[in-house]
């Protein structure tokens, strides 16, 4: 299932932020628009009573196409970041921003706690599917990754296409039945985010790239030095906060639920105080490169997440 934003809701205004990286997620997308909420609306994302995840849930990387060994260790460290038990010595952190998805789990009166953590990688660079591919594909892709408590994640070099990739989406994020363990059958959660340095770094890659519509302001730099992955972390790290909180289809979201708002779809092109359209933020800046981030990872890691709603406040919710 693949979705387009939407909000019908009458306490919402949804207006044109064209320049705001197209993700579009098999749950919810993040398009070309912005949320302003009602500030009387008391609850956002409401929980539709579905399964969560619990405990160690490993996240699988599968690597389809050619990556340099430099541009999968930027994705892998930012996983490894999420966890507390590899804390940055710097702050903020993106350990402390993931903190945020707890608190969904807290609302939901729920016991159980959300442990990440990387889990195997596998390289698929003799592109076995070709180098234009299905959402069906994209689904066998990511069935190679681990079956049971894992969201495996499907990442595509920038000269492999996607369905929609590019045109409306930058990514997605569902959900598959996987292995027949003991007699039951299990769902495993997967995500797809394409590189796209070469098709629609307008796109997908901003604030790194010159956006291709809405107000134009000079490209930020990429704290790791590659606008393609730099703009894959941004739209993963959005993806994981939507497949946490609503992995299944039935937990955290508004709207329709074949076109719902989620956890970070909610707060499009918002990446610190002071955010407008075309301006990201006042985002801290490394003496050092110039590059623009808000947040320390592991290995002495430097990136830039989104903003993701904070049930408890009702807003928008950034680091810095």
């Amino acid at each position: 299932m693949s979705s387009s934003l939407s909000c019908k809701s009458t306490y919402f205004i949804l207006s044109f932020f064209v320049l705001i990286s197209f993700i579009n997620v098999c749950f919810a997308s993040r398009k070309l628009t912005a949320l302003v909420q009602d500030p009387q609306m008391q609850e956002f994302l409401k929980y539709h009573e579905g399964a969560l995840f619990s405990g160690k849930i490993n996240v699988n990387l599968i690597w389809y196409g050619k990556f340099k060994p430099s541009q999968r260790a930027i994705v892998s460290d930012f996983i490894t970041s999420l966890s507390t038990s590899t804390p940055s010595n710097a702050h903020p952190s993106v350990a402390q921003w993931w903190k945020t998805t707890e608190k969904y789990y807290h609302l939901a009166n729920s016991k159980k706690t959300l442990s990440l953590s990387l889990g195997k990688q596998v390289l698929l660079e003799n592109y076995s599917l070709g180098k234009s591919l299905t959402q069906k594909q994209i689904v066998q892709l990511a069935s190679k990754g681990e079956q049971k408590d894992a969201i495996n994640v499907v990442l595509t070099a920038s000269d492999v296409a996607v369905d929609g990739f590019c045109v409306n989406r930058c990514g997605t994020h569902g959900s598959s039945k996987g292995a027949i363990i003991k007699g039951k059958t299990y769902k495993f959660a997967y995500i797809w985010v394409g590189n796209s340095e070469t098709q629609c770094p307008g796109y997908c890659a901003w604030p790194f790239h010159q956006p291709i519509y809405g107000p134009q302001s000079p490209p930020l730099g990429a704290p790791n030095n590659d606008v393609g992955v730099d703009g894959m972390v941004i739209n993963l790290a959005s993806l994981l906060a939507g497949t946490a909180t609503n992995p299944f289809g039935n937990g955290y979201y508004q709207g329709e639920a074949d076109a719902p708002l989620e956890a970070s779809s909610a707060c499009p092109g918002v990446y610190a105080k002071g955010a407008y359209p075309g301006y990201a933020g006042d985002l801290l800046v490394d003496k050092t490169t110039g590059a623009s981030y808000n947040a320390h990872g592991a290995n002495g890691r430097k990136y830039l997440v989104p903003a993701l709603y904070d049930p408890a406040t009702s807003s928008c919710s950034t680091l810095i």
